[in-house]
C-alpha cells in the first residue's frame, strides 16, 4: 500500500478539474502537504487559498511542464524547501479537437510537449530522490485515447499512446529496483470537466463524473494498482484490438459504439476558461 497520510503530494495541473479534486481527496486522507503546479495563476491562487482556509498545508508554483528547465528549477525548490514528494501525479494535459490537417505546427508541438514530454520531465526531476529514499509513487494520467484511434484526436491520441508506453516501461524499470517504487497508469474516457465539452460519450461509455474518477485514482494509489481503466468497457479495447482484424475493429468501435464520431461536436472550454489542462481547438 502507498500511504497517503503523512505524505507530500505533488500534482501538475492541480488548480482545476480532476487535479484539484484529487488534491483535496489526498489532503482529506491526511497528506501532510499538497504541492500544486499549474499555469493559471488565478486558479492556482484561488485553490491554494481555498484549501488553506480549510486547514490544509498547500503550496504552489506556476510551472510549464513542457519547459524542462522550468521543471528542474521548480523541482529543486520543492526538494530544498519541502522535501521529496511521496506521490507525484502527472495530470496536466491539453487537447486540440480538430482534424490533423486543421492542427497548426504549434498545436502539434504544444500537445506533445505537455502531454508526453511534460510527465517525463517531472518524473525525471524527482526519480533520483525516489530511488535514493527507496519508495514513492508516480501516477500518469493517460487516456482511453491511448488504446484506440479516434478522428479529430490524432495528435492527442499520439501523445497519450506515447505516454502510456513510457509509463508502463517506467513501471517495469522501477520494479526491477526491488524497492517500494510504484507507477499507476490511468486511461479514462471523457471526463465531465469542460475539457472535452461537446464530445459525446460512445455507446456504453458514459461521460465520467470528475468526483468518481478522482476517487478511483486515489484508491488505486493506495492499492498500488498498475492500471486504472474507466469506465469498465475500456477494458475491452486492448482485447478487441488484439483479436479483431482492423476493419472489423473499425466497424465495431466506429459504427456500433460510435467512438469515431464522438468528437464531431467538440467545442472544449471557452477561451476565457482556459487553463493548463486545456487548449482551444483551432478553427
Amino acid at each position: 500500500m502507498t500511504q497517503i497520510s503523512g505524505s507530500i503530494v505533488l500534482i501538475t495541473g492541480g488548480a482545476s478539474g480532476i487535479g484539484k479534486i484529487m488534491g483535496r481527496k489526498c489532503l482529506q486522507r491526511g497528506a501532510s502537504q499538497l504541492v500544486i503546479w499549474d499555469l493559471n495563476p488565478t486558479l492556482l491562487e484561488q485553490t491554494i487559498t481555498e484549501f488553506t482556509a480549510e486547514g490544509f498545508t498547500v503550496s504552489g508554483a506556476i510551472v510549464d511542464v513542457s519547459d524542462a528547465v522550468a521543471v528542474q528549477q521548480a523541482a529543486t525548490q520543492v526538494l530544498n524547501e519541502i522535501g521529496a514528494p511521496t506521490i507525484v501525479i502527472n495530470n496536466a494535459g491539453i487537447v486540440v479537437g480538430n482534424t490533423f490537417q486543421g492542427h497548426s505546427y504549434r498545436d502539434i508541438e504544444r500537445t506533445l510537449a505537455i502531454n508526453t514530454a511534460g510527465p517525463m520531465y517531472v518524473t525525471k526531476a524527482f526519480i533520483e530522490a525516489f530511488i535514493d529514499r527507496g519508495n514513492g509513487h508516480f501516477v500518469n494520467i493517460a487516456s482511453a485515447a491511448s488504446l484506440t484511434p479516434n478522428p479529430r484526436m490524432s495528435v492527442y491520441a499520439a501523445s497519450k499512446w506515447a505516454l502510456l508506453g513510457w509509463s508502463e516501461s517506467l513501471r517495469l524499470e522501477l520494479e526491477q529496483q526491488g524497492k517500494d517504487l510504484h507507477v499507476t497508469s490511468v486511461t479514462p474516457s471523457y471526463i465531465n470537466t469542460g475539457m472535452f465539452a461537446g464530445a459525446r460519450g460512445p455507446l456504453l461509455t458514459p461521460i465520467l463524473d470528475p468526483e468518481v474518477i478522482s476517487e478511483a485514482i486515489v484508491q488505486a494509489i493506495v492499492a498500488n494498482k498498475i492500471i486504472v481503466r474507466k469506465p469498465a468497457i475500456v477494458h475491452l479495447l486492448p482485447l478487441f484490438r488484439g483479436l479483431l482484424p482492423t476493419r472489423v475493429f473499425d466497424f465495431i468501435v466506429g459504427r456500433i459504439f460510435n467512438v469515431y464520431t464522438s468528437m464531431d461536436q467538440f467545442t472544449g472550454r471557452p477561451a476565457t476558461e482556459q487553463t493548463s489542462n486545456y487548449t482551444k481547438p483551432t478553427a
